[in-house]
């Protein structure tokens, strides 16, 4: 399939291709491959939803180089002094900024409490209300959106900067990355037109009543960004001659610490990043609605690509496997 029979394809779609709005690729420093569709270009801006953790996994990293976090050993709560822990709570003065990059950190509920947290004037605050719990540490995986959500919070007591802030000045800019603000309304009605909306959104980033970005999901990128990003983390951290993120802390990252089973497709897992093959240096930050940024370091090529909302999309690493690497090559 050349890419001419590839972009048919997608056009004419009725399954899970039929959402994608764009898809670029960058093969050894040079652009190899720019598409759009569903009136989409090159510029626009998606909703890549979990891929929004692989970008806070980044921007985690970035904040341990330059001091402002000790390492993912550093207890949680060091960075909230000032909050009120819940009589009888032990737990919570165990979790590690490594328990949330790895999804292993324990939370006291069954099912995401969204409307109890996005209701909220603080979510961070309120992620934290549910962190910890009976059972103490077990080093089992709780895939938790919402928990993300402290990862913003520590970052930006320890910065003293606004995540979204810190993002432009140390990953976005340098990146060449369009600067981001903050999306502002964070209505009931918002979230779910934010959601649902297939029309291009600016660059922004979903946020809080305090203004703190939202961390498990909510970034707005294009395709073209999410594979500078990749590129990055191909690079070891480096991007066009300038040192962005530690080779050291990208290794962990991409380091799998952890097995996932068969809802999440038996792969792999670092800190909010994906390794979908066992052995080979494939890493993917991976979001809902088939948004993904797909790196694979034996070829240098890194993959973006966005969709509009269409739900549990997972299948992007066997569809950029299938027909864009031999485009690409």
């Amino acid at each position: 399939m050349n890419k001419e029979q590839l972009h048919r394809y997608i056009a004419g779609s009725a399954g899970n291709e039929s959402n994608i709005c764009q898809i670029y690729a960058i093969k050894e420093g040079r652009t190899v491959y720019d598409d759009c569709w569903r009136g989409y270009k090159t510029d626009d801006s998606v909703n890549v939803n979990s891929v929004t953790k692989g970008v806070m996994a980044l921007l985690a990293g970035i904040a341990i180089d330059k001091g402002y976090i000790d390492g993912v050993e550093q207890k949680v709560m060091d960075f909230f002094p000032d909050y009120q822990v819940k009589r009888g709570e032990k737990t919570i003065y165990d979790v590690t900024v490594g328990h949330l990059l790895t999804m292993t950190a324990p939370y006291k509920y069954r099912s995401e409490p969204w409307k109890k947290v996005c209701t909220s004037d603080d979510w961070t605050l309120t992620v934290l209300d549910f962190l910890g719990g009976r059972k103490g540490i077990t080093g089992e995986f709780k895939y938790a959106t919402l928990g993300i959500q402290i990862l913003a919070g520590i970052i930006e007591r320890a910065s003293g900067q606004k995540c979204i802030d810190f993002a432009n000045n140390y990953l976005f800019l340098p990146l060449g990355i369009p600067e981001h603000t903050i999306h502002g309304d964070s209505s009931k009605e918002d979230q779910f037109d934010f959601f649902m909306n297939k029309s291009p959104r600016r660059n922004e980033w979903y946020s809080d009543p305090q203004g703190s970005v939202t961390a498990g999901w909510g970034l707005c990128s294009s395709a073209r960004d999410l594979a500078k990003i990749g590129q990055l983390v191909l690079n070891d951290g480096v991007y066009e001659g300038k040192h962005i993120i530690s080779q050291e802390y990208l290794k962990d990252m991409t380091t799998p610490h952890l097995k996932l089973g068969e809802r999440f497709g038996n792969m792999s897992y670092g800190y909010l990043w994906y390794m979908p093959h066992e052995g080979e240096p494939v890493y993917c930050a991976i979001g809902d609605s088939g948004n993904i940024i797909y790196t694979n370091k034996k070829l240098d090529i890194s993959v973006g690509m966005t969709g509009t909302f269409k739900p549990r999309i997972f299948d992007r690493v066997e569809f950029i496997e299938k027909y864009l690497l031999s485009i690409s090559v």
